[in-house]
This record gives structure tokens, sequence and C-alpha cells, in this order.
């Protein structure tokens, strides 16, 4: 099973790269990958992906408002940036990250800006050192963050001004696949 979610990627591209009619190798790739269960493997993961990340972004939202409190990391208490992120993907993913901004950006996978898909971390220089301070990438160049002391969790632009110059780049959380033995 494993070997069959190794490959996935590179089948699928394989099936999506095709432009105009499909030849005959084509529809022998997609026949076969569907007698396999490969398509359907395929679809449920990226069902799975596609719906975590919008209950991240929705469960995100829910928070606005809350204001910031430095060390924080509940609603009852206040947020600070990096406690927001943590509490966002441990209730809705389950996942645990690290506490401090510099350590989930360690603790996740770099990417290219233009590829930022909500449920992806941003990070920026906010305090002249890289990677203090994180939010969650939304979707339309914005993201939602626990900004400072006196603010509280906001959506804002990524095309501001005082957060373009301050970029530092983006991350993706790479959520573990079940095991194959816990498939059906």
């Amino acid at each position: 099973m494993s070997r069959w979610l190794s490959i996935v990627p590179v089948l699928a591209l394989a099936v999506s790269a095709a432009h105009g009619a499909p030849t005959a190798a084509e529809d022998d790739l997609h026949r076969f990958m569907a007698e396999k269960g490969v398509l359907s493997r395929l679809d449920a993961v990226r069902e799975r992906i596609t719906d975590t990340t919008s209950e991240l972004v929705v469960t995100a939202m829910g928070f606005l408002g809350v204001p910031y409190r430095r060390g924080g990391n509940s609603a009852d208490t206040g947020f600070d940036c990096s406690g927001f992120v943590k509490a966002m993907y441990e209730q809705t993913v389950g996942l645990v990250l690290p506490r401090k901004a510099d350590q989930q950006a360690a603790a996740t996978q770099a990417i290219d800006k233009q590829d930022l898909r909500p449920g992806d971390l941003v990070f920026f220089n906010t305090m002249r050192r890289a990677f203090s301070h994180v939010g969650i990438y939304v979707g339309d160049g914005k993201f939602i963050h626990s900004p400072k002391p006196g603010a509280e969790v906001r959506l804002e632009s990524m095309n501001g001004s005082y957060w373009q110059r301050r970029f530092d780049g983006a991350r993706r959380v790479l959520v573990a696949q079940p095991s194959p033995a816990a498939e059906p």
C-alpha cells in the first residue's frame, strides 16, 4: 500500500499533464490507476487535506477579536502569535507544533510565496530577528494572526508595506498520513 502512495503524485502528474485528447498510453494508465484504486485513494487524500485546511481557516476566523497576550495560548487568556498558531493546529488537525515562531519555522517545510495555500504558515521579521512573527495564511493574500500587545487576533493583507518589508518566508505544515494498516 505505501508503495502506491509514494507513486500517486507521479501518476497524478502524468494524468493531469495531458494536453488535448488523451493518448492510448494515458488511457491505459488511467484505467490501471482506477483498477488498483489509486484514483479513489488520491481523491480521498485530496478531500481530507481540503477539509482539514478549510476547518483550520474557519476555526481560526472564529477567534477574531481575542486579545493579544504575550505567552498566551488560549482564547480565555489571549494569544501571542505562535500560541495562536499552535492552538489552531492542535484544535483542528490534532498536531502539536512547537511553542515559538522560530521553532515552528524549523519544524515545517519551506515553500515559495507563490505556492501559498490556506492553512500554510507565513513568517515575518518583526523584532530584528528571523521568524519572530507567525500567522496562518487564509488565501487571497491575507493572513490571520495575533499581532502585538494592545491588539486582537485579526485578518491582514500581506500586501501592506509593513508586512511586505518584513516577510521572512512561507512554510507548510506536513500532516502525517495514516499508516497503511489504518486504512480500510
